[in-house]
């Protein structure tokens, strides 16, 4: 089943705002995180409360809990169940791998990237800090991607 119009948000920016709706003061400490600061997660808000949906994959999903996995209890508990609720309150696409890994960026972007070039189009866009993905994304067309990075800047 392919989705309404909406957005999909890769693993970074999960990690991001699940970080964030935990607690703006978590943001700096996540390492994956460190290059982030609590204004990047009030964009990310601001953005995603545009939208009427915010569109995941179970690669994305799988790729942000390991990545919230990365971090000590009693933060990281509290980190899933902030994804539960995440989880909970988007809504999931399922594209098969098997027709993921025949998208032609599967080689050089692997499996999780791949499955979002499958499933992004220009209703439901890509928001990510991936140069590669954004860049493949574009090459899709104009209006499957937006660059989280250059509205940080801004």
């Amino acid at each position: 089943m392919m989705p309404g119009s909406g957005l999909f948000v890769d693993a970074n920016l999960l990690v991001l705002l699940v970080v964030g709706c935990t607690g703006h003061d978590l943001i700096g400490k996540h390492r994956r995180l460190r290059d982030y600061r609590a204004e990047d997660y009030d964009i990310l808000l601001d953005l995603i409360g545009r939208v009427e949906k915010v569109f995941v994959t179970p690669n994305t999903l799988t790729e942000a809990s390991n990545l919230l996995a990365q971090h000590r209890d009693p933060e990281k508990t509290r980190f899933f169940d902030t994804l539960r609720f995440i989880i909970q309150e988007s809504e999931e696409v399922v594209i098969a791998s098997a027709v993921a890994s025949n998208n032609p960026t599967f080689g050089r972007l692997g499996l999780t990237d791949a499955v979002l070039m499958e499933a992004i189009s220009e209703t439901t866009p890509l928001l990510t800090v991936d140069l590669d993905l954004y860049l493949a994304a574009l090459n899709e067309g104009q209006e499957t991607a937006v660059n989280f990075n250059h509205l940080r800047n801004l």
